[in-house]
């Protein structure tokens, strides 16, 4: 069916095709300029800038990172610790937020109040880091999953998304003798995917990005996830060139930098960018809980 528009009409789609143009375009040029940079010769990009002559090209960069052995390792942990933490934030928010959504729960109150008082007050670092040692958690993984697992912004999105599943759902369930437990896991639990995969994605993203909980908690390099192997790496190529009395060798380190810190981006970025779109159909129906009524 073809909808005349006013001219007025014609002028705010325009303005709106041109501001997403633009957010697309500040969106994708610096993710296209580091994806090229890393695979250029340093001192071509630092005196040219991008060229897309082969000649100008590298995979110097990549050798480097994926040939170090603490790089497989830093990313089979990052792997780990971002999965397991995402697993259970999802699960405690989802179970917290079910048991919150529900009117018959004595309490709910209190334990409301309680949860919000933490997201505006809490110990700081020294506490928390003194409670993680006095655990027995220190320079074990638990230290990076733990601590941060229970997020209460997730749980009243949960609270807000349960309290939209129909009453009716429940209350047929428990005439057919269901328990709780069965009603959760086997009706409300399949509706919920939207915001579990968006839960789950924002504590995936979020753990992987993060290095300072390990580098707090975590001494055994063995045990370092892959943010943090990558800063390592990064700090030990810059070197302060007036430290180093031949001039070819400070060209050289600022070299290896340059050509380490863009390979690095991408290698770091690329888990992200391939699962979001498995992510993607849910994610905008997550986003939006609470925001209709």
């Amino acid at each position: 069916m073809f909808v005349k528009h006013s001219r007025l009409d014609r002028l705010m789609l325009a303005l709106n095709a041109a501001f997403l143009t633009l957010a697309v375009l500040v969106v994708i040029l610096p993710l296209v300029y580091v994806v090229i940079a890393s695979f250029m010769d340093p001192s071509v990009l630092l005196s040219r800038g991008i060229s897309f002559k082969i000649s100008d090209w590298s995979t110097e960069g990549y050798k480097m990172i994926l040939t170090n052995p603490a790089m497989l390792r830093g990313f089979a942990n990052a792997v780990f610790y971002a999965s397991a933490f995402a697993f259970l934030t999802v699960m405690v928010s989802v179970c917290a937020g079910y048991a919150l959504s529900d009117d018959r729960l004595k309490g709910k109150g209190l334990f409301m109040t309680l949860f919000l008082f933490t997201m505006f007050f809490g110990g700081g670092l020294v506490p928390t880091y003194l409670l993680v040692k006095n655990l027995g958690l220190l320079d074990t993984v638990w230290a990076v999953i733990i601590p941060g697992a229970v997020n209460v912004w997730n749980i009243i999105l949960s609270r807000t998304f349960f309290k939209g599943v129909p009453k009716e759902l429940k209350e047929a369930s428990n005439v057919d003798g269901a328990s709780e437990m069965r009603i959760f896991f086997s009706i409300v639990l399949p509706l919920s995917k939207p915001i579990i995969f968006v839960l789950a994605l924002y504590a995936f993203v979020g753990q992987w990005n993060s290095y300072f909980d390990a580098m707090i908690y975590l001494d055994n390099p063995n045990l370092h996830p892959l943010q943090l192997v990558l800063r390592s790496i990064l700090i030990q190529n810059q070197v302060d060139p007036s430290m180093i009395s031949d001039q070819l060798a400070a060209a050289e380190m600022k070299r290896l930098s340059e050509i380490i810190k863009y390979a690095a981006i991408v290698v770091s970025s690329l888990p992200l960018i391939i699962m979001y779109p498995f992510f993607q159909k849910y994610f905008e129906k997550g986003v939006m809980v609470g925001s209709i009524k």
